[in-house]
């Protein structure tokens, strides 16, 4: 596997003759049609209020956890991608999902700064090199929340593989969030392998 197959695989799939505007600050945004009461009141629900002080430097996003749900799960397995020592553990010592079973991958994010549009999420899965599977989801547009609320975005679900084959090796997956633009916000690796059971 080389940088560029990966570096191929983790870009954003552009829709055709699509292009992303000019990018705004969350100020600009709020100055737009000032007048329109019903606009404002729209804005103001997502956040976006002249005013408000935003520090505009450091990353526009931030990603805080990186989840997993099962209906077969107990308790979701939330990892905390700012800790430098869970994130090192989960490259090396791999999440165990269960086989056969259903579950969904999430996150939970901050806007810091700035809107960010056409935004979303992309993991490329490979097992000994090989690609198996890649998810890509739209998180979508955000403000940043004026008191520093996270976002929470579940992606679809989807069923783990079973098999003694399946269950034979350690799978390594590329998460990446990125903007239409290219802009990658966060980058993480980490690993998962198949067992009879939760861990």
């Amino acid at each position: 596997m080389s940088n560029h197959e990966d570096h191929e695989d983790l870009k954003p799939t552009i829709t055709p003759g699509y292009k992303p505007g000019a990018a705004k600050s969350a100020d600009e945004y709020a100055s737009l049609d000032a007048e329109d009461e019903s606009l404002a009141r729209w804005k103001a629900s997502l956040g976006i209020v002249p005013g408000i002080e935003r520090a505009a430097d450091g990353p526009k996003v931030t990603v805080l956890t990186l989840e997993l749900r099962s209906p077969t799960l107990q308790n979701p397995l939330i990892v905390d991608i700012n800790n430098p020592a869970q994130l090192a553990e989960i490259r090396t010592q791999p999440i165990v999902i269960k086989e056969g079973v259903e579950y969904s991958v999430g996150i939970s994010f901050k806007v810091n700064h700035s809107i960010i549009s056409g935004v979303r999420y992309i993991h490329v899965v490979r097992r000994a090199g090989v690609k198996v599977d890649k998810l890509e989801q739209m998180l979508g547009s955000y403000s940043p929340h004026a008191e520093g609320k996270a976002y929470v975005k579940n992606f679809d679900s989807e069923e783990s593989p079973s098999g003694m084959i399946a269950r034979s090796g350690i799978y390594s997956v590329k998460s990446r969030v990125v903007d239409d633009d290219g802009e990658v916000y966060a980058a993480w690796d980490w690993s998962f392998k198949l067992a009879k059971e939760w861990n």
